[in-house]
């Protein structure tokens, strides 16, 4: 029986593949839904890591990711991985961008979350 984490990988690695197979367009529980490929540097391990999730176009090339981590109290290895290492690439569709992350605050962190949680739950 494989871990939460091996299966977590696994579903990763399948909406991986049907991104770059479909334009950046993948069904199953991303159908529809604004998605992108993060690709960070491991914290740790210094090794690329990449990592699906929805996202937000705040317009002028900037984007917003999420992380909420399904609601635990907890941040993702990914997000670990932005803080220690903010220069990112994003696969949007079929091009990738070169990015630099931080963290909203105040009222631009406000207005992402509720486009967030309307989105989650469309």
């Amino acid at each position: 029986m494989s871990s939460p984490m091996g299966r977590q990988n696994d579903f990763n690695r399948t909406v991986i593949q049907e991104f770059r197979a479909n334009a950046g367009k993948v069904g199953g529980h991303f159908a529809g839904a604004p998605l992108l490929l993060l690709h960070t540097t491991g914290a740790r391990t210094g090794q690329e890591r990449v990592t699906p999730m929805m996202y937000q176009d705040l317009g002028g090339g900037a984007v917003a990711v999420f992380a909420s981590k399904g609601g635990a109290p907890t941040h993702p290895d990914w997000y670990r991985n932005l803080v220690a290492h903010p220069d990112i690439t994003a696969e949007i569709g079929t091009g990738s961008r070169r990015l630099r992350a931080r963290v909203a605050e105040g009222d631009e962190r406000d207005g992402i979350w509720v486009w967030m949680t309307r989105a989650a739950a469309a």
